[in-house]
């Protein structure tokens, strides 16, 4: 077996916000909030000890610290209907009847087991009383009635993808969610349709096919519903696929527009409105001229990660993936549009800016990460910000008007593929030391193909002005070689193997000061990444999960572990919060070990192979120690 299919064997062989009366307390005319920050007093002791392995060190930020901070979009106060909350990204919730004083008193109320042990990524729905989960690959949709004791279940739908799906998916058969909108709940199977299904009953509204799995295409994106229209991306990028976004209409699912990542302007959807803020992504066709003859047409820049909205600019945020192959002597060029920011109309498609992160990718370093929309006093004056945390190990503020790069400063210390990023040009300044070149291996870079995080989002809370980050500290080897494409096959020319990186520890939860762009406090995992999405909430917690199965709410100021459960496996899921029918909190996550890296843990995966998961099993010989596979929603109260 070829170095190529090694990496892929360990894991092919696994198979509008509806507002409440105190939502409207916090909401004032235009979305305008001003935040005075207090010190905590009195916070209740920590119901747990920290595991010798983690260490924490805590910065209270100083009175006055925080100026206005404006909302994009309204938060989830009661029902959870959008992937992460609200249309901002920011994963914050302003509930707080578990808070500081009293979550050590958190208890499992419920538990739900889909019965399918893999990744169990992404988040639930709530909406009316009703909970919604879409489950790993058959992509089952359960809805289980939150008015009954325990929770029952309430109805399954099931679609019934093509399990030829499997065998193309890359790094788990996962799914990170849905989106509810007008009656309706809608989502993607692994097999590349989007289907909507009435939210009452169960029973489907209609499914439409916008790729094909036999060209390596495949979907575990959460789509997003703005305005009426539905908005997913593809996967496949490890597969050499056309990368794109398509546009369905919510009521009927017919396909309103599509725009690849590579390709010409026109494939592209940019016109005459176009305007990249650097010099670098300005010009013609650069989706074609930047690549090697017809190389864009199997150039990957998928797009499988999270989409924001801001509805006052009306633009929809998103990263596009790696560029393939992996090689990077096979595609000379800037190889543009893939791993760039795009901003686009939702209604037309046709983008308004767009700004490429890494040029001519050669590490994997995938830009499909959350995109913050927020309006923030940004040195001296308020700025429409997108918060960017990067795979690429940089922090990225930007100016989601036009693109323009704020600030750029390494969230993880370990990184060296760069040093920094020039505002002027937006251009990285590469490390050429860590550019494998074809057949020699290129020796500890950092972060791996894994990135200084991966897909799990970060939550941002405007009560502490930080962004608190699921950050990995990981390495690599890599050396590449020429690859072959043939359709529907693995793509990739290169031979990775991953390891911990410096410092004694693999994975950090940092919470992050916007404002200043530093780090005030971080939460260190010596054995393993942090691979688990974060919730902020207005009780001045932070929720977050680990790959040894931990869910814990730790102090948002100070970033004190304050409570923790052992759910029965690894966590790579996002928590959520939400009231029930009664008025009372509850916070909900999934426990369910899978994804690129936590596939290790399967019991079909074999660690002896370095390169195994495409070299995630180097980083990772300790998991199958220490968690186990899962399949479980776990949902706690006070």
């Amino acid at each position: 077996m070829g170095p190529n299919l090694r990496k892929f064997h360990g894991l092919q062989a696994m198979a509008h916000q509806p507002q409440t009366d105190a939502a409207r307390k916090v909401l004032l005319p235009g979305g305008l909030l001003q935040f005075v920050p207090r010190l905590m007093v009195g916070v209740g002791l920590a119901a747990i000890s920290l595991l010798s392995q983690q260490s924490r060190q805590g910065v209270m930020p100083a009175p006055g610290q925080l100026s206005t901070i404006h909302l994009v979009s309204p938060v989830p106060n009661g029902n959870w209907t959008l992937p992460a909350g609200d249309y901002a990204n920011t994963r914050y919730s302003p509930l707080n009847q578990i808070n500081t004083k009293d979550v050590s008193h958190l208890r499992v109320i419920a538990t739900f087991s889909d019965g399918i042990p893999h990744g169990q990524e992404g988040q639930p729905l709530v909406v009316h009383n009703t909970l919604y989960m879409v489950t790993p690959f058959p992509n089952n949709l359960i809805a289980l009635d939150l008015t009954k004791p325990g929770f029952p279940l309430k109805w399954i739908y099931q679609p019934h993808p093509n399990r030829q799906a499997v065998a193309r998916a890359c790094c788990d058969t996962v799914n990170r969610g849905a989106s509810y909108s007008h009656g309706l709940v809608v989502y993607c199977t692994l097999d590349d349709h989007v289907v909507a299904v009435n939210a009452n009953t169960g029973k489907l509204a209609w499914s439409t096919r916008v790729g094909n799995i036999y060209r390596g295409e495949t979907i575990t994106m959460a789509p997003l519903v703005v305005h009426g229209i539905v908005i997913a991306g593809d996967s496949g990028g490890e597969f050499g696929v056309h990368g794109k976004i398509t546009a369905l209409a919510l009521k009927t699912g017919k396909v309103l527009w599509r725009a690849f990542s590579t390709g010409s302007d026109k494939q592209v959807r940019i016109g005459q409105n176009f305007h990249a803020y650097y010099a670098k992504d300005q010009g013609k066709n650069l989706g074609k001229t930047s690549w090697p003859a017809d190389a864009w047409k199997i150039g990957g820049g998928t797009v499988w990660g999270w989409i924001s909205y801001d509805p006052e600019l009306n633009l929809i945020f998103y990263g596009t993936g790696n560029p393939s192959p992996w090689d990077q002597q096979m595609r000379p060029g800037s190889n543009h549009w893939t791993c760039s920011i795009f901003a686009r109309n939702p209604e037309t498609g046709y983008a308004k800016w767009a700004y490429q992160m890494v040029p001519h990718d050669a590490w994997d370093y995938d830009e499909i990460m959350e995109n913050i929309a927020i309006d923030m006093r940004w040195h001296g004056r308020m700025r429409k910000l997108l918060l960017h945390p990067a795979r690429n190990g940089f922090m990225f503020v930007m100016d989601r008007r036009n693109g323009q790069v704020l600030s750029a400063q390494k969230f993880v210390s370990s990184v060296n593929w760069a040093s920094a990023y020039n505002l002027k040009t937006g251009r990285p300044v590469v490390n050429t030391l860590k550019v494998a070149p074809q057949g020699k291996f290129a020796q500890g870079i950092c972060p791996s193909s894994t990135g200084g995080k991966e897909f799990v989002p970060s939550a941002f809370s405007p009560v502490t002005g930080y962004l608190y980050i699921p950050a990995h500290n990981t390495c690599m080897n890599r050396k590449e070689s020429e690859a072959s494409y043939i359709a529907g096959t693995p793509y990739l020319g290169s031979s990775t193997a991953m390891y911990p990186g410096p410092g004694g520890y693999q994975g950090e939860l940092i919470a992050w000061d916007v404002r200043h762009a530093r780090p005030v406090w971080s939460i260190k995992d010596k054995l393993l990444p942090v691979y688990s999405g974060v919730l902020a909430t207005g009780g001045n917690l932070v929720f977050y999960g680990t790959l040894e199965g931990w869910f814990r709410a730790v102090n948002a100021r100070t970033g004190q572990v304050l409570w923790q459960f052992k759910t029965g496996s690894g966590i790579i899921g996002d928590p959520i919060t939400f009231l029930g029918p009664h008025g009372k909190q509850y916070v909900a996550i999934y426990s369910g070990i899978g994804g690129w890296m936590g596939a290790v843990a399967q019991p079909s995966f074999s660690t002896d192979d370095p390169y195994a998961g495409l070299g995630a099993a180097g980083a990772m010989t300790a998991i199958k120690k220490i968690s186990e596979p899962g399949d479980t929603l776990y949902i706690f109260a006070l």
